[in-house]
């Protein structure tokens, strides 16, 4: 019989009850035995909905709970860095939801002292773990497409985040396309070395006021000289626009977006289908469950996770990349900013 794996949960917001509803209902022969948030009464609500034994403000306790294997953090992203450092000086293993920081300095410190406690280090990019990205992933590894020549990510949002977020997220190429820059890794076997980005203002005058932009396409030069094209916007009205295609010489494989149910009328105003999936919770509930099964896994059996620390930090370098290119209206280089 598998071993019982007993984890804590930092952060019992938004992402942090997903994770929660995966841990309580979903993953086999876990425990879920504490959560904390700086908000006592999210953390007493997240326990009682998921039938948590604590709920705390002092996220040390988990740290200091003998009994306890693992974390999830799913805190602000300015707390990351500093609790996988507590973390892994605790001795726990780690989830960590993205980006591990926005400051590279952070995030090297971090993953060395990660490395030097010997836990392991999983970082959210829940992409990975959609079953349509993952068959165009495999597909293309496989060698259908052939050689791949081009690479296209449509990631929109069906309407801006609040304000007061875009203020501190980073800008839309370190809170949104970051996931781009992930699955762009992912989906063929080389690396990014150059990204050209160009952008605007198209949705709401607010959010260039506070220092971002809201439309954005993303060209990125692979080292095997595959090009890729990344576009975003921070609304679609028809709702969350969700797709991908990686063309080669033997063909392409795509994954389009996800409703609600397949079902197509056809009559004289012309053919009508429904609307993709609201949001990311919807679009993407499958690989949120896949992604804790996977680190529950690395845990029993001794194995590193597919998303590394490393994984967490390139996509951050070709953010920096790509805010730097979109100012200096020019192609740069990841070597310029890692």
């Amino acid at each position: 019989m598998e071993r019982e794996i007993t984890l804590g949960l930092i952060g019992a917001g938004r992402i942090g009850r997903v994770h929660a509803e995966s841990l309580a209902h979903r993953i086999q022969n876990i425990k879920l035995a504490a959560v904390a948030d700086i908000s006592l009464e999210t953390a007493e609500k997240c326990a009682d909905d998921f039938q948590i034994p604590k709920a705390t403000k002092d996220h040390y306790q988990i740290f200091e709970n003998p009994n306890i294997d693992a974390v999830v953090i799913c805190s602000s992203t300015d707390t990351h860095a500093q609790f996988i450092v507590e973390a892994a000086e605790a001795g726990k293993h780690i989830f960590c939801e993205k980006p591990i920081d926005h400051d590279l300095a952070k995030i090297d410190s971090a993953l060395e002292v990660v490395e030097k406690a010997g836990v392991k280090l999983q970082i959210g990019f829940n992409r990975r773990f959609d079953p349509s990205f993952k068959k165009v992933r495999d597909l293309v590894a496989a060698g259908k497409v052939g050689t791949p020549h081009v690479i296209r990510i449509t990631s929109r949002d069906p309407g801006p985040p609040p304000i007061d977020y875009i203020k501190v997220s980073g800008g839309i190429f370190l809170d949104m396309t970051i996931h781009d820059f992930d699955m762009a890794r992912y989906l063929i076997d080389s690396e990014v070395e150059e990204v050209y980005a160009v952008g605007g203002v198209m949705v709401d005058p607010r959010i260039g006021k506070a220092g971002d932009i809201d439309t954005a396409v993303v060209v990125l030069n692979y080292q095997n000289g595959a090009i890729g094209v990344i576009d975003n916007s921070r609304e679609a009205i028809y709702g969350y626009d969700q797709r991908l295609e990686v063309f080669g010489s033997g063909g392409s494989v795509a994954a389009l977006n996800k409703t609600p149910d397949e079902s197509v009328l056809i009559n004289a105003e012309g053919a009508h289908a429904s609307k993709p999936l609201y949001f990311f919770i919807e679009r993407y509930a499958e690989s949120y469950i896949a992604e804790m099964q996977e680190f529950v896994d690395c845990l029993r059996e001794d194995r590193e996770p597919s998303v590394t620390g490393v994984d967490g930090r390139v996509p951050v370098v070709m953010g920096l990349a790509a805010w730097k290119s979109y100012r200096e209206n020019r192609p740069v280089k990841l070597s310029e900013i890692a």
